[in-house]
């Protein structure tokens, strides 16, 4: 072993010549260590958030949305589909067909998205699962009826009892011929037969119907669609899909996954984590200091042993060098009490949920997700606190000259 790293680490578990460079050097550890379960903590808890809205996206979001690049709508060639839905990996497509629509129910209005979509969209989303579905049925046709899935924030507009059979509401939608000014929009009525919450963005905007009710409204061929919807089997390669659904398809669309689909949303979330773990490692720079004044007064205690080993031929350079690896293995033993400490709490939260979340929203206690990608950055920023901290202290220790006058 390398005699400066045998010297670090002696030095680390030696006797002192007084309690309270022990109590001193207790605190450092202890500050690196709950600095580094806070790193760890709330990076964890970050990626729990991101987790968990993105299975609740999956609820209402594809794995693969393909979109016509110019316009609303496309044509969904018969043949086209066959040879999509048979693509290796493919599990379930559906076709979708969505326009703005105005909804009324008993005086009260709102505008919303109208999302006519077909039998396989409940497979691609799952959006019928008892996570999303809060009120009623997920029931888009009864024989002649038309049912309605309403978002959450819609239903509340309109104040609809979806529970009640004989709940109307009226649909309204522009003629998609021109010159008609006595009777600008079509009408139609439709039952409310469910409600969905996933997210506000979409529980504000979304009503569920079927796609032959959509079509009809806007007077369009039985092949019309404003998007075909993928969901792969479990472990399949969304970008191979794409390449072969490109391949079948041709030039003049656009082809997003789920990530792209929510783009903003996860880029706003990967700059709050990282925004949340620096300012962490800032509360960690400030327990740094606690590290400074361990490493200090161990030099003072060991002034003799420095002159010693100084006449002994140790060179500064030496000196130097034990006493940055003191810094380092002060941080290295906080940084592994820190991991035990963020595990047991990380298993402590995900099967228990001691940390609470107030009632009313979709979790009753923080998500927590442990990545091993996370630990990298970790250990580098705590090491690098470690080693920095360290300088100092071996700057003084260099200082102490070879031969000590005897007080």
């Amino acid at each position: 072993m390398n005699l400066s790293l045998r010297i670090a680490r002696r030095y680390l578990f030696a006797k002192r010549s007084t309690q309270a460079i022990h109590v001193i050097t207790g605190i450092s550890v202890l500050g690196m260590a709950i600095g580094t379960a806070a790193l760890i903590l709330v990076l964890s808890v970050f990626n729990g958030f991101e987790d968990l809205l993105s299975d609740l996206f999956g609820h209402f979001n594809p794995e693969l949305k393909i979109t016509a690049e110019k316009g609303k709508t496309f044509e969904a060639d018969s043949v086209a589909l066959v040879q999509l839905r048979a693509i290796p990996g493919v599990a379930v497509l559906s076709e979708t067909l969505e326009e703005i629509a105005f909804f009324e129910h008993e005086g009260s209005q709102d505008f919303g998205v109208l999302k006519g979509v077909d039998d396989s969209f409940a497979g691609v989303t799952g959006i019928d699962s008892d996570t999303t579905l809060r009120e009623g049925r997920y029931l888009l046709k009864d024989g002649a009826r038309n049912g309605l899935v309403l978002g959450a924030g819609v239903r509340n507009k309109l104040s609809i009892n979806v529970d009640n059979p004989l709940s109307v509401v009226t649909v309204y939608m522009p003629e998609q011929q021109t010159g008609l000014l006595d009777k600008p929009f079509k009408t139609r009525q439709a039952s409310p037969t469910g409600t969905f919450a996933i997210q506000q963005e979409f529980d504000s905007e979304y009503v569920l119907t079927n796609l032959d009710f959509v079509r009809e409204m806007l007077e369009a061929s039985p092949n019309t669609v404003s998007a075909l919807e993928i969901k792969g089997t479990p472990g399949a390669d969304m970008r191979k899909i794409k390449q072969k659904a490109r391949a079948i398809l041709g030039e003049g669309f656009t082809m997003k996954d789920r990530y792209e689909q929510n783009e903003a949303f996860f880029k706003v979330m990967q700059l709050e984590k990282w925004m949340g773990f620096a300012i962490t490692s800032l509360m960690l720079l400030l327990m740094a200091f606690n590290t400074i004044g361990a490493l200090w007064m161990i030099v003072l205690d060991k002034q003799r042993d420095i002159s010693t080993l100084k006449s002994m031929g140790a060179t500064d350079a030496m000196v130097r060098r034990i006493f940055l690896l003191e810094g380092f293995l002060l941080t290295v033993l906080g940084m592994a009490i820190g991991f035990l400490l963020a595990g047991t709490l990380y298993f402590i939260q995900k099967n228990w949920g001691i940390v609470t979340i107030p009632d009313g929203f979709m979790v009753s206690s923080y998500p927590i997700s442990m990545r091993l990608s996370d630990f990298l950055p970790v250990c580098l920023t705590v090491l690098g606190i470690g080693v920095l901290a360290a300088i100092l202290p071996a700057r003084r220790a260099v200082q102490v000259p070879a031969f000590l006058r005897e007080e």
